[in-house]
């Protein structure tokens, strides 16, 4: 080979993900892809006395990891600008971090916060709460998002200010929650959640800058733990722009794909057609528009997930035989994937109970069976999937977009067990059963539903099924426990593949991108127990350094 290398990584146990040669000594990087990979003698010949020389001291190198399901818009602005709620937090831990933040704001400023464990909210949905979250928040209206993001607990003054009484009706698709006496709770199901989000966001004084921040930070958030690739789940025509200016000035660190709402989502913005016909505006080398987001279903602590069997029935004052409804018929989400095959638009489809996963994939069986094979499907989040249809994942060729972060013994799963049948929460995540049909299996973090996006936290699980904290024990459908590879391929070729990037980024081998993290210790030479324990050392994206440790 003539070409000489601006970098060469040696003195590496390199992992590249690539099944044709999953080991290597060394590599070598020019003009930010890889050039060669091979023996530490082979990438030495490829340098100069120009090239840059990374030894990596006998440590692991691996590709950068992709998070094919984020909110990067959301995960920035709750860094930089917002009140940062622990899982863990109780609810006078919360009142009291609300009351301090209330203490240094201006008048009027708005507190939004988040994100508050799914017991919490159920506590606060009975009622009672208000007055003393008036009191905590002094005067200055609040938002606390819930850790599905689906949902939002507000005081009194932001329904004020949404001009939401005793006697408003609830807006389509959602719920200003009430007491059994009738009374505002201050909680807000789906739908209802955008109008106070629209009225905070109409508070801003430079909503430009503000998200321009927030996506940057956001970046710099991945990239610490060694992501240099992400879907973003939910991306306005505001957020393209940012994410365009970034890349415009230089300052992209990640490959980021977005995901463009169908409908009303929970922010203001232009959605559907309008939004597909501008979003092509925004792609640069680093941003790709290309994928539709849908919602089948909520979430199944509101119960508004849609399942095949009925939900726990608590008395009288529910249905025995409810099972939540879909938000879209067959017919019109088969004219809207009929419409990503005219666009040439990927489409993720948010669907959090068995039942809407069989309404998805129904319809994706009728326009495979009618157009062929085409645009990349994913079904986010696979929580709930009845085991007749984990093989049509496969057969249709629909990318499994999991949360991995969730499923280990947690909060959000112990909600869930209260209002959907157990049998269904013991099959929950059936990754190895997926895997073993041949359905591409991708991971995502759905940051920042969970605190952090940190891939090594859902990496672990993968292969445990265990929460990473020994304090809390247990496990959950152990027979789904994937081997390390497995675990890996899912973090890394298999999201790239699935979110479009395949030939881009996600392994480490000639023509792809040189996007890759040096890790503290070999995934290989330690228990799985300690997987959560990885520290990124370094993150490279395209050849350069966007990460280093501060222990480094």
């Amino acid at each position: 080979m003539s070409q000489h290398a601006d970098l060469i990584v040696t003195n590496a146990a390199v992992y590249t993900c690539d099944p044709a040669r999953e080991w290597a000594e060394a590599f070598a990087v020019a003009g930010g892809d890889i050039i060669a990979v091979g023996s530490a003698d082979e990438i030495r010949a490829l340098a100069t006395s120009e090239t840059e020389v990374l030894d990596a001291g006998g440590r692991m190198v691996m590709p950068g990891l992709c998070d094919i399901h984020t909110h990067l818009g959301y995960g920035g602005s709750q860094i930089a600008f917002e009140l940062l709620l622990a899982p863990t937090d109780t609810l006078d831990d919360i009142l009291a971090k609300v009351r301090d933040r209330a203490a240094g704001l201006d008048p009027d400023e708005w507190i939004v916060g988040g994100t508050v464990a799914s017991s919490i909210f159920s506590e606060v949905t009975k009622g009672g709460y208000l007055a003393a979250f008036d009191e905590a928040s002094g005067g200055h209206p609040v938002i606390l998002r819930d850790d599905s993001m689906h949902n939002r607990w507000v005081n009194s003054r932001a329904l004020e200010l949404i001009g939401v009484g005793a006697d408003t009706p609830d807006p389509e698709d959602g719920t200003y929650v009430r007491d059994t006496d009738g009374a505002l709770t201050g909680v807000l199901w789906e739908m209802a959640s955008k109008v106070v989000e629209d009225a905070m966001t109409a508070s801003i004084k430079n909503p430009e800058e503000r998200l321009r921040v927030a996506y940057k930070t956001a970046l710099r958030a991945v990239n610490s733990f060694g992501i240099t690739a992400a879907q973003d789940a939910g991306t306005l025509d505001h957020g393209l722009r940012a994410l365009a200016g970034l890349d415009d000035s230089g300052e992209m660190t990640a490959w980021v794909v977005g995901s463009m709402p169908s409908r009303t989502f929970f922010e203001e913005g232009t959605v559907g057609e309008e939004l597909y016909a501008v979003g092509g505006s925004y792609r640069r080398t680093h941003v790709r528009p290309d994928f539709v987001k849908l919602f089948l279903d909520g979430v199944p602590m509101t119960r508004t997930s849609a399942l095949l069997a009925p939900y726990i029935c608590h008395g009288d004052h529910e249905d025995p035989d409810f099972k939540g409804e879909p938000y879209w018929s067959h017919d019109d989400l088969v004219a809207t994937l009929e419409r990503c095959y005219e666009l040439g638009l990927g489409a993720k489809l948010h669907c959090t109970g068995d039942g809407s996963v069989r309404v998805a994939l129904d319809a994706i069986e009728t326009v495979r069976k009618a157009l062929g094979d085409g645009p990349i499907f994913q079904i986010a989040h696979v929580i709930n999937v009845h085991p007749d249809d984990v093989p049509r994942f496969a057969a249709l060729n629909v990318v499994a977009d999991a949360s991995p972060y969730m499923w280990f013994p947690s909060v959000i799963i112990d909600i869930t067990a209260e209002q959907v049948p157990r049998e269904v929460v013991e099959r929950s995540f059936p990754c190895k059963d997926l895997v073993n049909s041949g359905a591409m299996l991708a991971a995502g973090s759905d940051w920042p539903v969970v605190p952090v996006p940190n891939p090594w936290l859902g990496l672990e699980t993968l292969v445990t099924r265990a929460n990473p904290d020994p304090a809390v024990p247990g496990e959950l459908a152990p027979a789904q426990r994937l081997s390390l590879p497995e675990a890996i391929a899912a973090f890394t070729r298999t999201p790239a593949k699935a979110m479009g990037l395949g030939d881009t980024t996600g392994t480490l081998r000639t023509g792809l991108s040189a996007d890759f993290v040096v890790l503290n210790h070999n995934l290989f030479d330690i228990e799985p127990g300690r997987i959560h324990q990885t520290q990124v050392d370094s993150t490279y994206f395209q050849g350069a350094k966007v990460y280093e440790s501060s222990a480094q």
